[in-house]
């Protein structure tokens, strides 16, 4: 805002594009993607202890059809599909903090860093951070109903499988919140790098690069 006159004054100034203040919002982001980073280690674990379960839940299968003795449950045959459910909701912020989404990039590959950027910013805040939000706040109810709460506010037993010796539902519905939780993080941490890289943040700009350029878990 100025105020016209024969010596204009700028009396207004974005207060969080202040350097000082960005600086601490860039910090706060590499908290958050430490976070991510950790979810990315998880997420990898859990990619084997998937196939550690879904091996041996083939071979039990059929050594047990052999021996005549049941080997497997619904109890492991659950948990493989509940591992498989976790790796991806905790592996979403990793994937999004490496660039590592699906993007149609025919146009926004010949950008420069700073235009990218911004479209980058403008998606996120647009887009990204209010679908993590909606998801949120959609499933809650939904998860709470999986934990007994009743219509009436009261509270019954937790959600069982329909299968015998199949797992609680509850835990792996509550994964949904964790999820979109974990993810809104990330969002918020992408928008404030993509912030700094707009108001000219040269070396945020080549962390992105590196991040998008440096997956370990592959």
């Amino acid at each position: 805002m100025i105020i016209l006159g024969a010596n204009p004054v700028v009396i207004f100034k974005p207060t969080l594009l202040k350097p000082q203040y960005l600086r601490r919002m860039l910090d706060f982001s590499q908290r958050l993607d430490l976070l991510a980073e950790f979810n990315g280690w998880l997420s990898g674990w859990l990619v084997v202890l998937t196939i550690g379960v879904g091996f041996y839940n083939v071979v039990a299968r059929y050594a047990g059809r052999f021996i005549g003795v049941q080997l497997s449950s619904n109890t492991l045959i659950e948990l493989q599909w509940y591992l498989f459910s976790i790796m991806f909701l905790l592996g979403f912020p990793y994937i999004l903090k490496h660039g590592a989404n699906v993007r149609v990039d025919f146009l926004y590959a010949n950008w420069n860093e700073q235009r990218k950027a911004l479209i980058d910013l403008v998606g996120t805040l647009v887009f990204l951070i209010p679908f993590c939000v909606l998801g949120f706040f959609t499933s809650f109810n939904y998860v709470l109903q999986s934990w007994g709460r009743m219509p009436d506010g009261t509270w019954g037993a937790a959600e069982l499988s329909l299968d015998a010796g199949g797992l609680p539902r509850a835990p792996i519905k509550t994964m949904l919140l964790v999820g979109f939780f974990l993810l809104l993080l990330q969002a918020i941490s992408q928008a404030i790098k993509y912030l700094a890289v707009v108001k000219g943040y040269t070396q945020v700009s080549e962390q992105l690069l590196a991040e998008a350029e440096n997956l370990p878990l592959e």
